[in-house]
């Protein structure tokens, strides 16, 4: 990965930055959440959201959840609950434009796929949006086409999950 890259826990300071760079990946595609939808993901599992930090400054960042197998939450609203499960759930991933690329989000799911399986998680899912899903497939992820997911992901959105290992 690029050495001057810092992967650490998501914090309170981090939220502007986190929102700007989740408009500018997805506003366009009106996939945007905003802030409470996004801050909800996080609130039931602060210990499994991460940011990428270069030079202070946040470049990219990721949220998860427990959340039971097979189902996804809705963009359109936010969690009302946290949930006890062994499956976490990559609610977003978000890496600055420039930074694309690169290798810095596989190093930064390797990171993540680490730390699911010191916590003890069994499987990681996420919905893959915008094609995503041919890049994750690569990586280990198996297509669940059998799920619907929620019409505010957009049409080609395909659930997929992976054992950690």
């Amino acid at each position: 990965m690029i050495e001057d890259i810092l992967i650490r826990r998501l914090t309170d300071a981090d939220w502007d930055a986190v929102v700007a760079l989740e408009h500018d990946a997805y506003a366009a595609d009106g996939l945007s959440e905003g802030r409470e939808a996004l801050q909800s993901r996080a609130l039931g599992s602060p210990e499994t959201c991460f940011v990428l930090e270069q030079h202070g400054t946040v470049r990219g960042y990721l949220l998860s959840l427990p959340y039971p197998p097979l189902r996804c939450p809705d963009l359109a609203q936010a969690e009302a609950a946290a949930f006890e499960s062994d499956n976490l759930h990559v609610h977003d991933l978000v890496i600055a434009e420039d930074l694309r690329g690169r290798e810095v989000a596989l190093e930064f799911m390797r990171y993540f796929q680490a730390r699911a399986k010191e916590l003890g998680f069994e499987r990681i899912s996420m919905v893959a949006v915008r094609g995503a899903d041919i890049l994750l497939r690569i990586i280990g992820y198996r297509s669940h086409r059998e799920v619907a997911v929620p019409a505010s992901y957009g049409r080609r959105a395909v659930y997929m999950s992976m054992p950690v290992h």
